[in-house]
C-alpha cells in the first residue's frame, strides 16, 4: 500500500496544494483548458465557499493558494474540482491525425502542443486527466503566503512559457500587480496576511502561557 500523505486540516491555516496531470503529460496545455478549468474552479469555490488567495494553471499541474471551505475540508472540494475537469475536459479524446499529417502549430507562444488523451489500462478506467493524490502545505505565516504567491506568480517564466508574468494570465499575478481581476476573482492576500500574523501572535502567547489561562482570551493584532 502506498503511504498515506497527512493533512492537517481545522487549524485556520491556508493550504498551498499541487495536482498533476496523469504521468505529468500537459492535458492543460491548450488555452480553451486553461480557461475552461479557470471556470470550473470559479464554480467550485463558490460551491464550497473557500477562498482563492492565488493560483496558477501549467499545462501539466496547478498550483492554489486557498483557504479551508466552508462546507467541507480541502480534500473534498479539491476532488470535486479534478473530477469536474476531467469530465469536461477529458471526455472527448482529441481525433487521430492522419498518417503524414503536420502537427498543428499552437496559436501563439503560450500555447505548446498537447498530446491527445489516451485509454490507459480497460475496463471501468476509461480516461486518465489526473494524478490520483495532491500535495498540501499548510500556510501559516504572512512570509510563506509571499513566497508562495511569488513561486506560483513566476512559474511560467521559469519555465520558459513566457518571458513575464503578465504574459500568463491563468494566475494571480495580475490581481496583485495591478489591482486587476483577470480571469477570476481573487481573495486578496491582505486580509489573510492579519489573519495569518493573529494566529501567528496568538501561538507565541499560548507559548508563553499568556492565552486561555487568565485573562488574555482575546487580543487583535497591530499592523
Amino acid at each position: 500500500m502506498r503511504n498515506p500523505l497527512r493533512r492537517y486540516y481545522g487549524r485556520g491555516d491556508l493550504h498551498f496544494v499541487t495536482f498533476s496531470c496523469y504521468r505529468r503529460r500537459p492535458l492543460l496545455g491548450t488555452r480553451r483548458a486553461r480557461d475552461r478549468f479557470v471556470k470550473i474552479l470559479d464554480q467550485v469555490r463558490s460551491r464550497f465557499g473557500f477562498r482563492l488567495i492565488g493560483y496558477v494553471v501549467m499545462p501539466e499541474h496547478v498550483h492554489l493558494l486557498i483557504s479551508e471551505p466552508k462546507t467541507a475540508n480541502p480534500s473534498k472540494a479539491l476532488q470535486v474540482l479534478k473530477q469536474k475537469v476531467s469530465r469536461e475536459l477529458g471526455s472527448k479524446p482529441a481525433p487521430l491525425k492522419a498518417k503524414g499529417a503536420a502537427p498543428a502549430k499552437p496559436s501563439r507562444p503560450s500555447d505548446p502542443p498537447v498530446l491527445s488523451f489516451e485509454l490507459v489500462g480497460s475496463g471501468a478506467q476509461g480516461l486518465h486527466f489526473w494524478q490520483r493524490r495532491f500535495y498540501d502545505f499548510n500556510v501559516w505565516s504572512s512570509g510563506k503566503v509571499r513566497e508562495k504567491l511569488e513561486y506560483m506568480h513566476a512559474n511560467p517564466v521559469k519555465r520558459k512559457l513566457v518571458e513575464h508574468p503578465e504574459h500568463w494570465p491563468w494566475s494571480s499575478w495580475s490581481h496583485y500587480e495591478n489591482g486587476k481581476e483577470g480571469l477570476i476573482p481573487i481573495d486578496s492576500a491582505a486580509g489573510e496576511e492579519i489573519k495569518v500574523k493573529a494566529r501567528t501572535l496568538e501561538s507565541a502567547l499560548r507559548g508563553s502561557g499568556q492565552v486561555g489561562c487568565g485573562t488574555h482570551k482575546t487580543f487583535s493584532p497591530q499592523g
